[in-house]
């Protein structure tokens, strides 16, 4: 018979830079386990093209990263915060560089590139396949370490808390563990551990149209929601201005790099736009960027517009942009003499669990770190490159924290029940509830948003939300109806913190609300933990409603 329950000193959910960052650093010490719910290198990570940066460069300064960052999230990053990462972020890149990252090199020196919102060239990369890089040789790293078990195909179901559990008297109580549906038996195995690390990425594909990959479901977020933490700004949703637009090209990015080694915006007629919407042109941050192709889109009625680096030499191109030159070939399009037809697509989720420094959420004994998170590094709009440092100065911090912060081991905990609920019987209702998301999504909650559009948005969410639950208590659970449950609830928060915005920064756009605010305010939204739902693993018929408890809104 197949194990049902395991115990372990930390239990990491994602497999990507941060989460593989913070299992080797907890190594040494710790029995960790990843959980992923595909295989390792499947998330976002893998995917980033352009690279991290990092102040190393002679004339930089962290004084001037810093202040890159803050200009661009629009006065709502945190500067405490903001200098963390910042000066941080060398000695994350020299751990990548001792890990044996092959970042890309000029005159035996590290070969930094700009992009879009930074004043000096600080971005560390390989090539333009720079997350892939990262990632096979974490994954390397990890797979020779006996003291980290990798759980791949394992799918989050939900954490498990002594508040759930009503053991926390009334109170928060912390993280005890969390169940997992083991996609090889079938089976919900309850995981058990003093210390648990979300680390689960964003929720890109919460949209139509989105440079993420499928794994991109807002797991970490939903569950730490539905445990009682509280999330923030998650109306700041960044769409990356250059998705490759072809039918045969799902989700290819044009990295950033692109712009920032000259490549130009045109029309079709070959005319240039960008000047005209900001001063800085084709490296204005993304926010400015993505809006002014949206514009001329709709203006012109547009499919697309152009990206057009054919101005470089062509051995300059095949150097840096090695994968977007082959891919764009395998196309059709050759990039050294054609430009490449783009198009904004979802890309990051700059709000999510709010964190403080070492990675804590409002439950004890979890954290959270990456793109999972809100720690006030990207405030209203994330500067590009600043993602994959994030996760490694947040992972390196949280396994500090957890080294210093013994927890004794949580008592014994139920096994998931599923005696009363039954196979599903029409899948079909979970592929089309799906497809709907994301359409009304695109349509409503995109680049430019009204309060009419966000009410027929959170109209069909709550239609959505009922059908969701009553199959999440009827049937057995699998990854696509979990990752659904997951993706409508982050749908619901991201609605209900743009319609608390009543202006228009960053990445929020709002045509009702055009001007900016004298005063920037986060958007947080806390559950109410009066609405504890079943104890976990009970998920009968007659059961609660977890996963909708009604958020309030309020400032910090």
């Amino acid at each position: 018979m197949a194990e049902t329950s395991r115990s372990f000193d930390v239990l990491i959910v994602g497999s990507g830079l941060a989460g593989l960052s913070a299992a080797l650093h907890l190594a040494p010490t710790h029995r960790v386990a990843v959980i992923t719910k595909r295989r390792l290198g499947d998330g976002s990570s893998a995917w980033a093209q352009g690279g991290i940066a990092a102040v190393l460069a002679e004339g930089d300064s962290f004084a001037a990263h810093v202040d890159d960052t803050l200009v661009a999230g629009a006065g709502l990053c945190d500067e405490a915060a903001t200098r963390f990462v910042v000066e941080h972020a060398p000695e994350s890149i020299a751990w990548l560089q001792e890990l044996g990252v092959p970042f890309s090199q000029e005159d035996g020196h590290l070969h930094l590139t700009r992009e879009g919102g930074h004043s000096q060239r600080r971005i560390v990369h390989v090539t333009d396949a720079t997350g892939a890089a990262v990632q096979r040789t974490l994954i390397e790293q990890v797979r020779q370490n006996p003291n980290i078990t990798l759980l791949e195909n394992h799918t989050l179901v939900d954490l498990i808390t002594s508040r759930k559990l009503g053991l926390a008297d009334g109170g928060q109580g912390p993280c005890l563990g969390l169940y997992a549906l083991d996609e090889a038996t079938d089976q919900v195995i309850t995981f058990r551990a003093p210390h648990t690390i979300l680390a689960t990425g964003g929720a890109g594909k919460v949209y139509l149209y989105t440079t993420n990959p499928d794994t991109a479901t807002g797991d970490g977020i939903a569950a730490a929601w539905r445990a009682g933490c509280r999330v923030a700004n998650m109306e700041f949703i960044q769409f990356h201005p250059t998705c490759l637009y072809h039918p045969h090209a799902k989700s290819f990015l044009i990295s950033e790099a692109v712009r920032g080694e000259g490549g130009r915006l045109l029309l079709p007629d070959g005319t240039r736009f960008m000047p005209q919407h900001d001063a800085r042109a084709e490296l204005a941050p993304r926010d400015v960027v993505a809006r002014a192709i949206d514009f001329e889109m709709k203006k012109h009625g547009l499919d697309c517009v152009y990206l057009d680096i054919s101005h470089q030499p062509a051995a300059f191109i095949q150097d840096h942009f090695p994968n977007i030159h082959a891919r764009c070939l395998e196309l059709g399009i050759d990039i050294t003499k054609q430009p490449i037809p783009v198009v904004p697509a979802a890309h990051y989720t700059c709000g999510g669990v709010l964190t403080d420094l070492a990675g804590h959420t409002d439950v004890p004994g979890l954290y959270a770190i990456g793109e999972t998170t809100c720690t006030g590094l990207h405030g209203a709009n994330r500067l590009a490159s600043n993602s994959l440092v994030e996760c490694m100065v947040f992972a390196r911090a949280a396994a500090q924290d957890i080294a210093r912060t013994p927890r004794a081991a949580p008592p014994p905990l139920p096994d998931w029940d599923d005696s009363r609920v039954t196979d599903a019987d029409e899948a079909v209702v979970i592929s089309h509830n799906w497809d709907e998301l994301r359409r009304f999504m695109w349509d409503y909650v995109g680049i430019v948003r009204t309060n009419k559009r966000l009410e027929r948005a959170a109209h069909r969410i709550t239609l959505l939300q009922g059908e969701i639950q009553e199959f999440y208590k009827h049937f057995h659970v699998t990854r696509d109806l979990l990752e659904l449950r997951n993706l409508v609830l982050v749908a619901d928060l991201i609605v209900r913190s743009a319609q608390a915005r009543h202006e228009s920064r960053g990445l929020h756009f709002s045509r009702d609300y055009p001007a900016l605010l004298p005063q920037a305010v986060n958007t947080v939204l806390k559950p109410s933990l009066s609405t504890a739902g079943p104890p976990q693993g009970a998920k009968a018929p007659s059961g609660g409603s977890e996963d909708t408890p009604v958020p309030s809104v309020g400032a910090t």
